[in-house]
């Protein structure tokens, strides 16, 4: 697991500084950087950086995604829409996307959603049982980190399905294993490794997977502190990823 190296592992914006400034010295950096592609989209390769391999790797792979699978992924913010660009490689039957915004769910229809539900009349459990037949989804991934959101991926999840979990949990949730354990239900959680960057960065060149369709601003460094109040209102300011230039 290259995010748990005794040497290495999880270093920017963690046990040091991240990247955010003109120049940076990265540890490593013979083993942990790529080169980018002669005539490769810049802001694409900042999402390669981190959102598409964490909802790759930790959504999606994790969550064992097979051809003809139900999907539900709950929240539709820059990492949950990357695990939604990217499950397709795998070509689910149905993904649905669940969030409370309904312009966020308008881009999950946008990047391939087959259906997409606005939990906030609380319905949403009911809703995708009614859509699966009563049966639950095959894989569940949580692309939040709250309490909610953990509770509603049990609820919805069918026998011998994968829960996976990404989001970043700051509190205890409720584990019901007086239910899973008889169901035969997976869980999983993962720190991300990169290590699917060479795999994401070919489909990328090759034009199948198209990561700008997360960037929605673009800021100078000198107005950082725009940027992170333009990210901050996420909804009102209908922002998914934020770039910021050194021009």
């Amino acid at each position: 697991m290259p995010s748990h190296c005794e040497q290495g592992g999880w270093i920017l914006g963690n046990t040091i500084d991240g990247t955010q400034a003109e120049f940076v010295r990265i540890p490593f950096a013979d083993t942990s950087l790529y080169p980018i592609p002669e005539g490769a989209d810049e802001d694409a390769m900042v999402m390669l950086s981190d959102i598409l391999p964490t909802g790759y790797e930790c959504g999606v792979l994790n969550g064992c995604v097979k051809p003809g699978d139900t999907v539900a992924i709950i929240g539709a913010g820059p990492v949950g829409l990357s695990a939604l660009l990217t499950t397709q490689f795998f070509t689910p039957a149905k993904i649905i996307v669940i969030d409370l915004a309904d312009n966020r769910l308008a881009v999950a229809r946008q990047f391939g959603a087959t259906a997409v539900i606005n939990s906030t009349d609380g319905r949403a459990v009911e809703k995708v049982m009614a859509m699966t037949g009563g049966n639950g989804v095959d894989v569940a991934i949580e692309a939040v980190g709250i309490a909610a959101t953990f509770g509603m991926c049990q609820e919805i999840i069918g026998a011998g399905g994968h829960i996976a979990n990404i989001g970043v949990h700051g509190a205890s949730v409720t584990l019901h294993l007086e239910k899973l354990w008889s169901q035969n239900i997976t869980i999983t959680t993962r720190l991300v490794d990169a290590v699917s960057t060479p795999l994401l960065l070919k489909t990328v060149m090759a034009g199948k997977l198209k990561p700008t369709q997360l960037v929605t601003h673009h800021f100078a460094l000198d107005d950082i502190l725009k940027a992170y109040d333009t990210f901050g209102n996420a909804g009102q300011e209908r922002a998914l990823k934020v770039i910021l230039t050194n021009e």
